[in-house]
């Protein structure tokens, strides 16, 4: 039986076809000579995105003109293949007309996560399947684990580089095809190894602004797609009060203190934005402090097939419909699906704090609602189910979360 290599794989490295993204930075192009040094068949990938301009081909930005040549560069220093896929209409659909939507309702968007989601992980994942490869490998800053076929994620060991965040949206078949070789390195340590290669980037500056956004002006990019958006509206404070007017509500983000164009004694933030109104609502820093957060877009990967939302969160919908108040059987399976979900879940907190490990996360404010009401959609849980329900203990004592439920939340749970 041949053993599993270096990334989780049971063939010989020279059997093993893997495709590299590479971006064109210090990071990726490691990656790619790593691979080839391990005797892995290698075939790098870059990704035009978008049409450059003379301000988005400088250096601080990923994915720009230079960096495809830089790219190139490596590969022919390698000897491996290299192609080009030229996707700048999927990109303009599903990364910038996302990004301009969501800056027109208010939002400050992330769109490296858009990219990641829409374009990086849904079309090099095709691609990499259609050239039969063994594997996708990327030069993020993420750890990942390979058992039995299954792939879980982690932050990587550089606490100042981890991109976990920025994969949130990955999915579970993404997931087991992805390797992350840089997981275990810290920065210094890429560089060092990407000097020792003699690769022609090892000392080439970290991307920092938004490929598509010139020197840090969204604005600009907003006005150049939709030059209708810049709209005057009201600024209000906090007592409802007009104090000013603004150019359009893209040139605020919830917390911006500088450039809202009112003054006050006091120092003014932004502290909501809406967007149906064309109105800015400003304030004191003390009202930005928020005791709830509404989620959207949860993507909890376990290491079941299955759905983690569908096999859990779906039957907390069931409960709560007022349609199924009567529904006996339809009620009863749903206790007891979410039942046995939780149970299947509760080994993880032998070992760990949180859901995470030591550290408590998004994931645990996702699920803490579900295990304050375990009482009123009466669910009752085994023994065996122990370490969870020590585990919702922790979290219902932290001072923050009990200050944050509503009355009606507090007499759920005696």
């Amino acid at each position: 039986m041949t053993k599993l290599n270096s990334i989780g794989i049971a063939k010989e490295p020279k059997d093993t076809l893997v495709v590299v993204a590479m971006s064109g930075g210090v990071d990726s192009s490691t990656v790619a000579a790593m691979m080839k040094n391990e005797g892995y068949n290698v075939i790098g990938i870059t990704l035009k995105l978008y049409n450059d301009s003379k301000e988005t081909a400088s250096s601080k930005q990923c994915c720009a003109g230079q960096d495809i040549m830089d790219a190139k560069r490596v590969a022919d220093k390698l000897k491996i293949e290299h192609k080009i896929l030229y996707y700048q209409n999927k990109f303009k659909e599903g990364v910038i007309d996302n990004f301009i939507d969501s800056y027109l309702n208010g939002e400050t968007p992330i769109p490296c996560v858009q990219c990641n989601k829409t374009v990086k992980f849904t079309d090099l994942f095709e691609e990499s399947k259609r050239l039969n490869a063994d594997a996708l490998v990327t030069g993020h800053y993420v750890k990942s684990i390979t058992e039995k076929d299954n792939t879980d994620m982690y932050r990587g060991i550089d606490l100042n580089r981890d991109q976990s965040y920025f994969l949130f949206n990955t999915t579970k078949d993404q997931l087991n095809f992805l390797r992350f070789p840089l997981g275990n390195l810290l920065k210094d340590e890429t560089r060092n190894i990407a000097r020792e290669l003699d690769l022609n980037v090892a000392d080439k500056p970290d991307s920092q602004d938004i490929c598509f956004v010139p020197n840090g002006d969204y604005a600009s990019v907003i006005e150049k797609f939709r030059p209708n958006s810049f709209s005057k509206g009201n600024i209000k404070n906090m007592n409802g009060e007009v104090i000013g007017v603004h150019d359009g509500i893209i040139n605020y983000t919830i917390g911006q203190r500088k450039g809202i164009g009112v003054s006050d004694k006091n120092p003014l933030y932004v502290v909501k934005i809406i967007a149906d109104k064309n109105e800015i609502i400003v304030g004191a820093k003390e009202h930005l402090v928020k005791t709830k957060i509404n989620l959207k877009d949860l993507n909890i990967i376990t290491n079941d097939r299955k759905d983690f939302e569908k096999e859990l969160f779906v039957h907390v919908n069931v409960l709560e419909n007022e349609k199924n108040k009567s529904a006996t059987p339809v009620l009863d399976k749903a206790r007891l699906s979410i039942r046995d979900r939780l149970t299947q879940l509760a080994p993880v907190f032998v070992k760990n704090k949180y859901m995470l490990g030591e550290e408590f996360s998004m994931l645990d404010v996702a699920i803490a609602p579900l295990l304050w009401r375990l009482e009123h959609y009466g669910i009752d849980l085994s023994r065996n189910a122990a370490p969870l329900l020590k585990y919702a203990e922790r979290i219902f004592s932290r001072p923050a979360y009990i200050e944050a439920l509503t009355p009606s939340e507090k007499v759920m749970r005696r």
